[in-house]
């Protein structure tokens, strides 16, 4: 594993990266920093930074957009991930680290796939539809920092509108990775590490603010879901290079 100068250089760059395409397109930092912050760290503490990225980057786009959101529509998704947090923090735990990641990269994979099509499922709609987004969601965000997909789809199924979504999905964001960081704890990342990670964050946060007003929303998304399926498969990969010894 990386460490010093070289490994700085990297936590701060993914975490730029990832800070710029979430103020880009409203949503991504998860999607495309988590699988590298776990390549950099490992596993529980990569997923664990982009949890506390993810608390950040949620905060503060609340502040301009805290009245845009439906409280009574985030009461069943919050309780369901509420519940289901706790489970995904024992799983990442206990899991080996060859089978997480062949698990956190598979299962990253799958999602962006699913977004790229726009699934339809009748059974994200309504308020069942919501505790199952927000059941899944809890446990793939507190396992694998992944709690976005899940809560995407739910969106695209209730017609929500980009509008909508947006303030939604920071509230969303800033309570489930709340309830992550409390079932597992912080990132053990030295002093250093933290003051490269919030300064290159907010960096992050402005050069996406500029490039925004540039980028067409639906190239936008397009990058930041071939990013995020590249993620996958490299994590993926690593995961399932790491098990070939005990299959073999």
């Amino acid at each position: 594993m990386l460490t010093g100068w070289a490994f700085l250089l990297l936590l701060g760059g993914v975490v730029f990266f990832g800070a710029a395409v979430q103020r880009l397109a409203g949503i991504g930092f998860g999607l495309v920093a988590a699988p590298f912050l776990v390549l950099l760290v490992g596993p529980m503490d990569g997923v664990s930074t982009a949890n506390c990225a993810g608390i950040a980057i949620s905060g503060l786009g609340l502040l301009a957009t805290w009245r845009g959101v439906r409280l009574r529509s985030m009461v069943p998704l919050v309780a369901a991930a509420a519940v289901t947090v706790p489970l995904g923090a024992v799983t990442a735990r206990t899991l080996p680290e060859p089978v997480l990641l062949t698990g956190m990269g598979a299962l990253l994979s799958l999602l962006v796939l699913l977004l790229v099509r726009g699934v339809r499922l009748p059974a994200l709609r309504g308020t069942a539809g919501a505790v199952t987004a927000g059941a899944a969601s809890g446990f793939m965000n507190s396992s694998a920092g992944l709690g976005g997909p899940a809560v995407s789809l739910y969106a695209v199924n209730a017609g929500w509108s980009a509008r909508a979504f947006v303030p939604n999905a920071q509230f969303y964001g800033l309570v489930v990775n709340v309830f992550s960081i409390a079932a597992k704890g912080p990132p053990a990342l030295s002093g250093g590490a933290w003051l490269v990670a919030g300064a290159t964050l907010g960096a992050g946060l402005v050069a996406g603010h500029l490039v925004a007003a540039r980028t067409p929303e639906g190239r936008a998304r397009r990058v930041i879901l071939a990013l995020a399926l590249g993620g996958g498969l490299v994590t993926l990969a690593k995961g399932l290079w790491q098990l070939a010894p005990a299959l073999a």
